[in-house]
Order: structure tokens, then C-alpha cells, then sequence
């Protein structure tokens, strides 16, 4: 292994002969250099600043000339510098091309074998339910919107007839985001308790008529069991006319159950309550799994009760009368049901929890 040698003489030919073999001892070393370990060895052993062959020949090379030879000396030496470099550098790039080659070689194809096959998902079972439910009604002419999850007190409660007293402004059963205290009331900002805001906005940007069904995830501040989640999807829906009556909104919601439950299933509504709709009724729909005879799914009393309806309250339509919903000449009705709801009936999912899990090993049954 080559090794510094100290000088007794400076002249030309004598300091020739010693770069000759310096660097010819550089390019030996750089050729055998052929790993990142062994390069970064050449690079110390060469280039180190305390015991490098650079700082060797510094100290043994040019301190050690006389005067009237440092120059010459000197100017080797800065020669000898630049050319290890260059060496050393060149050394890893080529080092780095190789072991590039080398790669792509051993990660060739084959391109005449099999492919590797990924598997291929399903869609959610909450999501099949609300897929199914948009279906049924983009059959009988609706369309489909979709508005913000972060709305305001505005759209989610004052445009739907909520007076300020109404509980569902309290922080209790809503989420309002934090921060929102100097903010007027009606500007205050909070994750929608139902996709009721939807209907408001969609009425905003369309004149009557309008038939519109509105999916989505809604939040309310619910402590999780078996039958709540903060999170829940809903699909409502909202069609306006002239002449729309209570007996519209009866045959549209008996065609729909039977379209998702089948053709035997019945429906009945009795009186019931919502700021936004009067008069309001919740529908029950005969058990599809007995046939209205008495099960555990229908805790025996052979009807499930599944989704709220009624006709648009007319101090709604007050919100929009400049976009043509004057009430005395129009009339509509609205309705929203649980997607999740729905996916439990179908797959017969006692705890609601367990959609919201992520536990492949239950939502693969669903694939």
C-alpha cells in the first residue's frame, strides 16, 4: 500500500518522479473501489484532514522544502489536490453506475408471467345503503345535492324554523366549533346535525319546481351505544310544487320502502313533530323479516319504524320566497331517513358501532 515518502530532494525531475507514483497509486486504489464501504475507506484515507495522503504530503512534501523550492513545490501540491479530488469523485460515480446497473438488472420483469393480481374492495354497507336509496329515487326524477359539513347556525337551524330556544341549539346535542362566541348567533359555525340545510340551499339556487335528495354524514353530540354514534349518514329529500299535498308525499315514500324492501312491505305514518314540517308524521314500515307477524328485529310488534316526513312548513318557504317560493302559491314536502338505519335492517346489524369500527374481518361480509 502506497505510502508518503519523505523528500531530501526538491529538484523538477525528482519532484516528478514522486507525483508519478502518487498518482498512480490513486488510480490502483480508485479502481478496486467498487462498494460504498470501500469508497468512503479511499475517500478517508486519502482525503482525511489529520491523517489523510493529502495532509500527509502538505506536511512532508512542501513544510519540508527549502525556500527556493516551495514555490515549485507549492505549486504541485495544489495539482496533486485537485487531482485526487477528481479521482476520489470519479470513483463514486462510477461505483454508483454499477450498483445502478446492477439493481435494475437484478429488478428486471419478466413480462411474460403472471401479473400480481390486487384484491379487488367493496363498497361500504352504509355506502351500498345510501347508493341504494339515491337510486331509488333518481328513478322517479329526483336529483341529487350535497352541501358542507361545517354550516352555519343560518342553514342548519334559523332558514328551518328552529326558535332560539329550540334544544337542538344547545351544546348539549350540537357540536359547535370553538371560538364562535363574538360571532352573531346566526354566523356561528358547527358540524350539521342533518342534511336539512342541503333542501335550504338547494332552494337558494333553483326556483320551483324542485325534487331534490340530499345524502350525507351528519354529527350530533350523542355518547356512542348500540343504537348512536356521533357520526351517521341521513338522506333526505324535498320536492316542490303547485298543487303538492299530503297524499304525494304518501305515495312517493310507499313506493320507495317497497323499491328497497320489497313489494309486500307496507307503510303507515301517524302524527308526529318537526320545526320544518306541518303537518310532520314518522313512517313505519312493515317487518320485511316477518312479514309483519312478530320478530326479534322488530321487537314482535311487526313494524319498524324508520324514517320522518311532513309538509314544508310555510315559514320555511318565507327563506326563499325571492327565488319564487311564495307560499301561498306552493306547496312541498320533505322527508329523511338513516343510511345506517337502513344497513342494519338489510344485514340484520344489531350495534351500530360496528360499521364505524374498521374491522375488516365483519365488513368483508358485507363485500
Amino acid at each position: 500500500m502506497y505510502q508518503v515518502p519523505k523528500l531530501t530532494d526538491f529538484s523538477p525531475a525528482a519532484l516528478d518522479k514522486a507525483v508519478t507514483e502518487l498518482t498512480s497509486a490513486l488510480e490502483q486504489e480508485c479502481a478496486k473501489a467498487c462498494s460504498e464501504p470501500e469508497w468512503k475507506a479511499l475517500r478517508d484515507r486519502w482525503m482525511a484532514r489529520k491523517n489523510g495522503i493529502l495532509t500527509q504530503v502538505n506536511d512532508l512534501w512542501l513544510k519540508a522544502a527549502p525556500a527556493e523550492a516551495k514555490r515549485e513545490v507549492g505549486r504541485r501540491v495544489n495539482e496533486l489536490r485537485a487531482h485526487v479530488e477528481n479521482d476520489v469523485v470519479a470513483a463514486q460515480e462510477r461505483m454508483a453506475g454499477r450498483s445502478g446497473s446492477d439493481r435494475l438488472a437484478a429488478e428486471r420483469v419478466d413480462i411474460t408471467l403472471p401479473g400480481i393480481t390486487r384484491p379487488i374492495g367493496a363498497r361500504h354497507p352504509v355506502l351500498q345503503a345510501l347508493d341504494d336509496v339515491v337510486k331509488v329515487f333518481k328513478s322517479m326524477g329526483y336529483s341529487v345535492e350535497e352541501g358542507p359539513e361545517v354550516e352555519t347556525d343560518y342553514y342548519n337551524f334559523e332558514a328551518l324554523n328552529f326558535p332560539p330556544n329550540h334544544p337542538a341549539r344547545d351544546t348539549q346535542d350540537t357540536i359547535f366549533l370553538a371560538g364562535q362566541d363574538k360571532k352573531p348567533a346566526r354566523d356561528r359555525l358547527l358540524l350539521r346535525t342533518h342534511t336539512s340545510p342541503v333542501q335550504i340551499r338547494s332552494m337558494q339556487k333553483y326556483p320551483p319546481p324542485v325534487r331534490v335528495v340530499c345524502p350525507g354524514k351528519v354529527h350530533r353530540h350523542d355518547t356512542p351505544d348500540a343504537s348512536h354514534s356521533p357520526l351517521f349518514h341521513q338522506v333526505e329529500g324535498l320536492a316542490v310544487d303547485t298543487n303538492i299535498t299530503f297524499c304525494d308525499l304518501k305515495g312517493t315514500l310507499d313506493h320507495a320502502m317497497k323499491a328497497l324492501f320489497g313489494s309486500s312491505v307496507k307503510t303507515r305514518f301517524y302524527p308526529s313533530f318537526f320545526p320544518f314540517t306541518e303537518p310532520s308524521a314518522d313512517v313505519q314500515i312493515s317487518c320485511p323479516f316477518c312479514g309483519g307477524k312478530g320478530c326479534r328485529t322488530c321487537k314482535q310488534s311487526g313494524w319498524i319504524e324508520l324514517l320522518g316526513c311532513g309538509m314544508v312548513d310555510p315559514n320555511v318557504f318565507d327563506f326563499v320566497r325571492d327565488n319564487g317560493y311564495d307560499p301561498g302559491k306552493i306547496s312541498g314536502f320533505a322527508f329523511g331517513m338513516g343510511a345506517d338505519r337502513v344497513a342494519m335492517l338489510r344485514y340484520g346489524i344489531d350495534d351500530i358501532q360496528l360499521l364505524f369500527q374498521g374491522d375488516v374481518r365483519f365488513l368483508e361480509q358485507f363485500a
